[in-house]
């Protein structure tokens, strides 16, 4: 039986963070021996941390919360692609993989998997992606970068484009180990009521071409 590639990226202590954003942090609040039965952990966060989703309400006060976005979103069949050797992923980038048909697209892009150096920079997605892949059916995008947008954006022009051609979030994935193809993805945010985005646990498996 195939197994599942684990492409999350793990929460730690020491994990880079969005510049003034909560950092990640863990810690075990109560031990067996002061409870006399279970060790407690305790976490804080920004759900914005690791890989995770982004929420419309993220970048929009009318937007659908995470808790409102069907969880059939983040499962299904996804296909990996190569972009590393764009600076600028643009329509005319896109155009040169086969893509019909294709529900979720995961972009391997020339960023590291870093996960304690946060980048000054990232590829650029330009926003005209959106109403092309719209046409293309696909409903959800993942990277493997913090932001689908630059990083000194406050307009977040690529969010909004996506948000507005129906396509949802999925970021900081770890992908240079994964090679281009079909898989099966998972990507289940948690059910937090009101919140703008959350941590996920990422996985794929490959799709055999039998299959």
């Amino acid at each position: 039986m195939t197994k599942w590639i684990d492409i999350t990226q793990a929460l730690t202590n020491d994990m880079a963070h969005w510049p003034g954003d909560r950092p990640f942090t863990f810690e075990v609040a109560a031990t067996k021996e002061q409870t006399g039965s279970a060790n407690v952990g305790k976490i804080t966060t920004s759900v914005h941390m690791g890989t995770h989703v982004d929420a419309p309400f993220h970048f929009s006060n009318d937007g659908d919360t995470i808790d409102k976005i069907p969880i059939e979103t983040y499962i299904g069949e996804a296909k990996v692609i190569d972009v590393s050797k764009y600076d600028s992923i643009t329509p005319n980038v896109l155009e040169q993989f086969q893509l019909d048909g294709v529900k979720r697209l995961l972009l391997r892009t020339s960023l590291p998997n870093n996960p304690k150096y946060f980048p000054e920079e990232i590829p650029f997605l330009d926003p005209s992606i959106a109403p092309y892949l719209s046409e293309l059916g696909i409903l959800l995008l993942g990277v493997d970068m913090p932001s689908v947008d630059p990083i000194t954006s406050k307009t977040l022009d690529t969010h909004h484009a996506l948000h507005k051609h129906g396509i949802y979030i999925l970021e900081n994935l770890m992908l240079d180990h994964i090679d281009i193809g079909n898989y099966e993805l998972i990507a289940l945010p948690l059910k937090i009521v009101g919140a703008d985005g959350s941590p996920v646990r990422a996985v794929l498996r490959p799709i055999k071409e039998d299959e």
